[in-house]
């Protein structure tokens, strides 16, 4: 499978929502300050405790300029933080211990939202039709929905992407068997160690950059 293409077909899919300006028509105000914090969900985990504080242990900043972004952070009272997730999910172990630390020291409230106690809010971001999580929404304190991340980091979303463009018959009659060939290659896309998060950082950052 050719990334490239893949991860164009997946920026093409990311372009035509921001011209159609979906992501803007959204507000979160409803959910303001009723989730919990991450604290409270690290401690309540029945599922993947341990290994989401392992990848949680195992974070660097990529760089001294990345960390310096998000403490800045705290000079602006605007915005807030939601995130959709579930212990049960793979890609919140992976992906959201990233997204606790580099906004640990931000000032940012977060609210945690356990995606099936928030079904209304869920179905306001889904990914190619269906509720995949994480998705880490950054609101204003109004509740407007000023950018998203998730469920993954685009190289590795790309295979879906490229996936979903062209069989876009669940019923057919090898869709199940190309759709483990692309968990596979997701995967793939992870690697074995944590190099993966650096590119959360970055993408997340550029969201931030953006409102």
């Amino acid at each position: 499978m050719n990334i490239e293409h893949c991860r164009s077909q997946y920026m093409a899919r990311i372009n035509k929502l921001k011209r159609e300006g979906l992501s803007m028509s959204k507000n979160v105000a409803n959910k303001l300050g009723k989730g919990i914090t991450p604290e409270q969900f690290i401690a309540g985990m029945t599922k993947n405790q341990e290994q989401f504080i392992a990848y949680g242990d195992q974070f660097q900043w990529p760089s001294e300029d990345d960390r310096e972004f998000y403490e800045s952070l705290n000079n602006r009272d605007d915005l807030r933080c939601l995130i959709l997730m579930a212990d049960w999910c793979g890609d919140v172990v992976r992906n959201i211990p990233v997204v606790f630390k580099a906004l640990e020291n931000s000032g940012i409230p977060i609210d945690v939202l356990i995606m099936e106690e928030h079904l209304d809010t869920m179905d306001q971001f889904l990914t190619f039709g269906g509720r995949s999580i994480p998705v880490v929404i950054i609101a204003d304190t109004g509740g407007v929905v000023l950018g998203q991340w998730g469920p993954r980091p685009k190289h590795v979303q790309a295979p879906m992407a490229a996936f979903k463009a062209t069989n876009p018959d669940p019923q057919s009659p090898d869709y199940q068997e190309r759709l483990t060939a692309v968990r596979q290659e997701i995967m793939r896309q992870y690697g074995e160690g944590t190099d993966y998060q650096k590119y959360i950082v970055a993408e997340l950052r550029e969201v931030l950059e953006s409102v």
